[in-house]
């Protein structure tokens, strides 16, 4: 696969942005075709995150949006497996116990006790 330099990644970024914002799923779905052409399945997914890091703060009802519509399966199952790692890191960091604490099931969702819940929400 190809690669894409920093300021490559960042037009990329705000292109996915854009299309998101315009709920546009055609050209949000050709974008996302030509980042598979060009990056790992991974590299798409983190694309993706940063285009929704980007986009929360002022469009929330357009990242609903684009998880609902936009974004793919593969893709999604990408940035539950990446956002996971970084959960997991975050909940042993503040002392929560892998396997008592929080776990992961079978299809790569993350289950947390009350307390990790707490812990992992945004404020």
């Amino acid at each position: 696969m190809l690669s894409m330099n920093p300021f490559q990644l960042e037009q990329e970024v705000g292109k996915m942005t854009k299309a998101m914002t315009i709920r546009n799923s055609s050209i949000g779905g050709d974008l996302i075709s030509n980042l598979k052409e060009q990056l790992s399945l991974e590299g798409v997914a983190a694309v993706m995150i940063v285009s929704i890091e980007r986009l929360i703060w002022f469009d929330c009802e357009s990242v609903v949006w684009s998880i609902n519509h936009l974004i793919p399966a593969d893709v999604m199952g990408e940035i539950q497996k990446i956002t996971s790692v970084v959960v997991c890191k975050r909940l042993i960091g503040k002392g929560f116990k892998p396997g008592q604490d929080f776990s992961v099931d079978r299809e790569g969702k993350l289950l947390l006790s009350n307390s990790a819940k707490t812990a992992v929400t945004i404020r």
